[in-house]
């Protein structure tokens, strides 16, 4: 017998339940207060939209040092009958090390068996299985700094969309921003401009978490890489995440479909010395509004 949707956010729900009485302490488990919440109206009333995807970071103590591992959680809502989307990540790791570590978490998740809830098995796998990636990553750090001055490179994305209009989406990319501390900002309207820079792997993130599961129309049009010996924040166009919204061009009546205001978005680009992007994202060359 098929197993529907319902049956699978209740599996879900025990299973968050069981998660938050084994890490009970304050920052263990981070958890969108309404998340649970959203699922449980659902199952009262499965005659309305499916609720967001749960998703969730645990935090997991690995060795004696307890060097924090972060498990990042999204399940789809056919999880346990679907995959669950796992990524774990450390401040401590390397881009090739935390790269590793994923590729054999996601080996070992796949030899489950199908339809059985796996995250406390992926939150023991990571607790036991991470320290020898841990130790390769602080023992290249060592003899990195013992041969060059360690480098460090300023990624700078431009993300182009059609449109950015929902609350939910715009506080999505302005959660995970902050979260991975970038800098840039987001053009909300149509069209839709992100820019996001500072470390690599956090770059890429970024453009991982805000992408899934599916944003039709969207693209990273431009990269952009500048190596220093120094700090990248010397190297930030931005101070921090911008929230960026320019009078509408014209008046098209409908709240949801306007057209911002081009002249002023080149004018904003060009004060962050970033005037050629204008050509790149949008395909002509940019003027500027008389006065």
């Amino acid at each position: 017998m098929a197993v529907t949707v319902k049956e699978c956010l209740e599996l879900q729900l025990l299973e968050v339940e069981m998660l938050l009485s084994m890490f009970p302490k304050r920052g263990e488990i981070t958890l969108d207060e309404d998340a649970v919440p959203s699922v449980q109206r659902y199952l009262r009333n499965a005659d309305g939209a499916l609720p967001p995807q749960l998703q969730y970071c645990i935090a997991v103590d690995v060795g004696e040092a307890k060097v924090k591992v972060n498990l990042q959680v999204l399940l789809p809502h056919m999880y346990p009958q679907a995959a669950p989307q796992l990524f774990a990540r450390s401040d401590a790791l390397h881009r090739q090390q935390q790269l590793q570590l994923n590729t054999c978490l996601a080996s070992h998740i796949s030899s489950l068996d199908s339809g059985d809830l796996c995250i406390c098995e992926a939150v023991q796998w990571v607790k036991d299985n991470s320290l020898p990636y841990l130790e390769n990553s602080k023992i290249s750090s060592e003899y990195a700094s013992e041969e060059v001055r360690v480098k460090e490179t300023l990624h700078r994305m431009w993300i182009y969309s059609h449109h950015i209009y929902r609350q939910e989406l715009r506080k999505k990319i302005f959660d995970c921003a902050k979260k991975l501390n970038l800098t840039g900002f987001c053009l909300t309207g149509k069209p839709g401009v992100i820019c996001v820079e500072g470390l690599q792997e956090n770059c890429e993130e970024f453009w991982r978490v805000i992408r899934y599961p599916n944003w039709k129309h969207i693209s990273c049009k431009h990269v952009e890489n500048i190596e220093t010996e120094g700090s990248i924040d010397n190297l930030r166009l931005f101070h921090g995440f911008e929230d960026l919204q320019f009078q509408a061009h014209g008046d098209y009546g409908l709240r949801n479909d306007y057209h911002m205001d081009l002249g002023q978005f080149l004018e904003f680009l060009k004060q962050h010395r970033s005037g050629h992007i204008f050509q790149i994202l949008f395909g002509v060359e940019g003027k500027l509004s008389d006065k």
